[in-house]
């Protein structure tokens, strides 16, 4: 297994700058990490320096997922459009947890359409969610057309589980993939991910993460 498949390298927080973005950007795609995971307002930039040698990936309607519908699409769209292959919106979790998932799923489902082939997955937040809640959240995703679901925008009070990984992958039943995120910052944990089930692992830690794994695999090797 190359850990490198499953990252999401991400570089979320606010006070990130321009300089910082590239650096993240170009390291990253030199690394060969899945994707790079940003903020909109650096998806053009990213997509300038390193679109053609790593997938972009925009968070939207993040972290809160409280925007209008119709925010969330022009911000998808936007995106895709500055060269996004990917976009992580965040559900409307107010909505979900009052029983509206008819708004949920065509919120999605508008997402989905606009963006065209764009892979497109659905943060549902869920140190919020009961099980039962988390189980429907994959139907909700599934009857949206949503590619992921993913567990966490890391910006809540906890992130992803073992658990939660093995619900998601247990009710979508090979329907739709898992991405996990949300407190993931060393190898030993990506990997329990991975083993879980998870297709994809979002991290700020894709760094030191990739650098244990080349350190586990020295060790290995030494040891034959």
């Amino acid at each position: 297994m190359d850990i490198r498949d499953f990252i999401d390298n991400s570089i979320l927080k606010p006070h990130k700058t321009k300089r910082e973005v590239e650096e993240f950007v170009l390291r990253s795609a030199d690394i060969g990490f899945k994707a790079v995971c940003l903020n909109p307002c650096h998806v053009r930039l990213a997509s300038e320096i390193a679109g053609s040698r790593i997938r972009i990936c925009s968070v939207v309607g993040f972290p809160l997922g409280a925007n209008a519908k119709e925010v969330k699409i022009h911000e998808a769209v936007r995106a895709v459009r500055d060269g996004a292959h990917e976009v992580d919106m965040v559900m409307n979790v107010s909505a979900f947890k009052s029983g509206n998932y008819r708004a949920v799923r065509e919120e999605i489902r508008a997402v989905v359409r606009e963006t065209g082939t764009a892979t497109v997955k659905v943060i549902v937040e869920t140190c919020y969610l009961t099980d039962e809640e988390k189980a429907r959240a994959v139907e909700v995703c599934l009857e949206g057309g949503a590619d992921f679901i993913k567990t966490s925008t890391g910006f809540g009070p906890g992130g992803a589980t073992v658990e939660d990984v093995k619900l998601f992958k247990k009710v979508g039943g090979g329907r739709i993939k898992v991405k996990a995120a949300g407190g993931i910052r060393d190898l030993k944990t990506a990997i329990a991910m991975i083993e879980a089930g998870a297709d994809r692992i979002g991290t700020s830690s894709g760094f030191e993460i990739y650098r244990e794994s080349l350190a586990q695999k020295k060790h290995l090797e030494e040891g034959k």
